[in-house]
């Protein structure tokens, strides 16, 4: 069991937390996720390593409250414990001097985002992130953010925060106005297609961290199966960031909805 030792609210459904875990604290890399279970007949979800103390040996993760696992999920304080928590799990960021990186994220996408960016920087190269959500209240972890990426851009369906309109249209006007070398996105998937095509368009290359159902997280059970370039993919082993021109994004979406 994992004892919870920082909990924060983002946004009214959005929960960050700080949980002890030293050993995947030590060895987590940007990409890398965890499969957490709440209780003893809990479901297994899949979250996002969003950042780690390896001195504290503490990790954390943003939970978005969206069902019955998850709601219990955030129910938990400061003091409680994960029942259980596994990982590092699944492939880390391929992390290189790429020269420009543009790292759009959507909503709680913005926290797969987080490690990309600081990783990105470190690795010496321009890093614009642009962070997108339907109101001002849903876009999370602009401050992280803010320390490492050298511009960040806000787009917000409504208006209120930043400017208004559809993260393909920031997308579209950073790409204009400077040679971007490498994208990677993170978000809801209908996002992460528009914003594959948009810079299929313009010869950029792009990563996209998907997120479907995961079930084990060992690539066994094949819930979480994806076409890239033609080739069944199990995103748990072999993701969770893939080349998003090669992503059979129809076929996705077609299976995420079967669990609606």
């Amino acid at each position: 069991m994992n004892k919870i030792v920082g909990k924060e609210y983002l946004s009214e459904k959005v929960v960050k937390f700080e949980i002890e875990a030293p050993l995947i604290a030590k060895s987590r890399k940007a990409g890398h996720f965890v499969i957490v279970r709440i209780g003893e007949k809990g479901e297994r979800i899949p979250y996002t390593i969003v950042s780690s103390d390896p001195q504290k040996g503490t990790i954390t993760l943003v939970v978005q409250n969206v069902g019955k696992s998850s709601g219990k999920f955030c129910e938990l304080n400061v003091g409680d414990y994960v029942t259980d928590l596994v990982g590092p799990l699944g492939k880390a960021t391929h992390i290189d001097n790429f020269g420009t990186v543009l790292c759009a994220g959507g909503g709680v996408g913005i926290a797969p985002i987080l490690p990309i960016v600081e990783a990105m920087k470190k690795a010496g190269n321009q890093v614009i992130a642009i962070l997108a959500a339907r109101t001002k209240e849903l876009i999370i972890l602009e401050n992280e953010i803010r320390q490492f990426a050298d511009e960040v851009h806000i787009m917000t369906d409504d208006g209120s925060y930043g400017k208004k309109g559809l993260i393909t249209e920031g997308v579209e006007e950073i790409i204009q106005s400077k040679k971007v070398d490498l994208c990677v996105t993170a978000g809801p998937t209908i996002m992460m297609k528009f914003v594959s095509e948009l810079t299929k368009k313009y010869n950029i290359p792009t990563i996209a961290s998907l997120n479907p159902i995961m079930v084990d997280g060992t690539g066994m059970c094949g819930a979480c199966r994806v076409t890239v370039g033609g080739k069944i993919k199990f995103v748990c082993i072999d993701g969770p960031e893939f080349d998003a021109h090669q992503v059979n994004f129809d076929e996705l979406i077609m299976r995420l909805h079967a669990y609606d």
